[in-house]
């Protein structure tokens, strides 16, 4: 009786997922519905389904947008930065962890600290000094502040998940000959696998698709897919048959990036949530 109560509460609970994972699906429904559709269909039944199917939307964005160069800049942008975080926040957490000290805490914590800081309370001093050291209307620049404000998280979600590597792993490759750059490379980083997976998806997400911070420090000829996506949404005209083509396709590349890597981010989070 138990077994079967048991099993019905599971059908029950695993229909509840289905159904709110489906409320969830419903805005990409009306995405991608809607971006094949013209401008007066969008306008006279949103929810329909499009009749006729046009691709005109999704040529035209491609030009007015120029999504190639977009999509270069975005892309250079967000793997730069990624790479970036993962090479200079793996460092800084292992040595943080393997050489505790009141300093290294003292920093730890002000990294933690950073983390609630909400971007919109810096946002006017931050612009004063980018403009002061020429940072502002370049990639560079950009990169520079993604570095900044991306580091918090990486570097606490790395300091979490070198504890749960036994330490004895390392004496043993110290006591082999290996340096201590070639323990942390050869033997430690290859471990951290896991979290470095959940790290890049993580700020792939976000830089991606941010619009805040580019919108602030590039210029005209540096756009990324948000920022050309925004320029169909003028004072007076918004060009919505375009603009959710563009953002189609500029939805596309991280999606399919994030589908082939989510199932490291909880075994990333999970590994790195016990200490060994």
């Amino acid at each position: 009786m138990e077994n079967s109560r048991y099993r019905w509460s599971t059908i029950i609970l695993e229909i509840v997922a289905v159904l709110i994972a489906l409320v969830f699906l419903v805005p990409f429904y009306f995405l991608v519905s809607n971006s094949l559709k013209k401008y007066a269909d969008i306008l006279l039944d949103s929810a329909a389904l499009p009749n006729p199917w046009t691709f005109d939307n999704f040529t035209r964005a491609w030009e007015i947008m120029k999504f190639p160069a977009s999509f270069m800049n975005s892309f250079l942008i967000t793997v730069t930065s990624i790479i970036g975080l993962a090479i200079i926040c793996s460092m800084c957490a292992y040595r943080m962890v393997r050489h505790p000290s009141k300093y290294n805490n003292i920093l730890f914590m002000v990294f933690v600290a950073a983390m609630v800081i909400p971007f919109q309370s810096i946002m006017i001093p931050l612009m004063k000094v980018a403009a002061t050291f020429g940072l502002t209307n370049s990639i560079w620049g950009l990169w520079v502040c993604y570095m900044g404000f991306g580091s918090s998280l990486t570097i606490f979600l790395y300091h979490g998940f070198v504890k749960s590597i036994p330490v004895e792993i390392e004496e043993s490759a110290t006591v082999d000959g290996c340096s201590p750059y070639g323990v942390f490379w050869r033997i430690v980083f290859p471990l951290l696998k896991p979290m470095t997976a959940t790290i890049i998806i993580l700020n792939s997400l976000w830089i991606w698709n941010d619009f805040l911070l580019p919108n602030l420090m590039l210029g005209e000829a540096n756009r990324t897919i948000p920022l050309s996506t925004y320029s169909f949404f003028g004072q007076y005209t918004k060009q919505w048959d375009l603009a959710l083509a563009g953002l189609v396709m500029g939805v596309l590349p991280i999606l399919v990036f994030f589908l082939t890597l989510q199932r490291h981010i909880i075994e990333g989070i999970t590994a790195g949530s016990v200490k060994g």
